[in-house]
């Protein structure tokens, strides 16, 4: 098999296997931040982590498109 094929999955699957694991924190953080309204004005709840756990599925998962798109235009 050539390199670019397992950058392809080895990159899906590590990305979806941290997702995977980092997904119940971030259900409990935003479950934690929806009950603590009052508190977010005092900074002690930040929504950032999750903002960026965001992020990083949405580009994670861009770039799985992209190595996929190119190894099938590589391949075929």
């Amino acid at each position: 098999m050539d390199l670019l094929l397992w950058i392809t999955v080895g990159f899906i699957v590590f990305g979806f296997v941290v997702l995977v694991s980092m997904k119940k924190s971030m259900e409990r953080k935003v479950a934690l931040i929806i009950e603590n309204k009052e508190s977010m004005e005092s900074k002690q709840i930040s929504p950032k982590p999750v903002v960026w756990w965001i992020v990083g599925a949405t580009v994670w998962g861009l770039v799985s498109m992209f190595l996929i798109v190119r190894s099938f235009s590589v391949y075929m």
